[in-house]
């Protein structure tokens, strides 16, 4: 996953209203609940099918760190999507979203002025037609670029171009992302 990709599941995970299983015998019949069977588990995890019947009864307590945090990743994907649907398809229809990054952007600009890219730190609203283009997107599974040009044409429209009342003809593009995080 991306940058972008990552900041929107570190969002929904903030929607949350339960804390998910904190257990690893609890984690493991969660995930046998979602996914039906141990087989589906051991495939999602990596790990062989006898592995997560150890994990489930208490047999083997403590596994090793690169499972257990995959176990960890795989509860949390799918812990309350129905929060989570709520939550997007508020910001998609009526609070859109608000991106915080310190990124590089680049220029197209009129000649007479610079195209130099540099460093920013922006926290900007976008308004929820962006927040619906980047979860359609997302579901889509595009690509971290195509999800980067989306945010870019968001903050080149609200903050950039002030909403048409500034910098016509000016195009902008998210090259170097240092951080990127979401809210909605």
């Amino acid at each position: 996953m991306g940058e972008i990709e990552d900041a929107i599941e570190r969002a929904d995970q903030e929607a949350f209203t339960r804390e998910p299983p904190k257990g690893l015998k609890a984690r493991i019949n969660f995930l046998i609940g979602q996914l039906k069977t141990t087989k589906a588990v051991a495939a999602e995890l990596g790990v062989s099918r006898r592995s997560v019947e150890r994990y489930r009864t208490g047999e083997r307590k403590h596994p090793p760190k690169p499972i257990a945090d995959r176990i960890e990743t795989a509860v949390r994907a799918r812990w309350q999507p129905k929060v989570r649907g709520r939550r997007r398809k508020q910001a998609a229809t009526s609070t859109g979203i608000t991106v915080e990054t310190r990124a590089r952007f680049g220029y197209t600009a009129p000649v007479g002025t610079t195209d130099d890219g540099r460093m920013r730190r922006l926290t900007v609203h976008l308004p929820p037609a962006y927040a619906r283009r980047l979860f359609d997107a997302q579901q889509q599974g595009a690509t971290d670029q195509q999800m980067r040009d989306i945010v870019a044409e968001g903050l080149q429209e609200v903050y950039f171009k002030d909403g048409g009342r500034r910098a016509t003809g000016l195009e902008v593009a998210l090259t170097d992302i240092d951080y990127f995080d979401v809210s909605y």
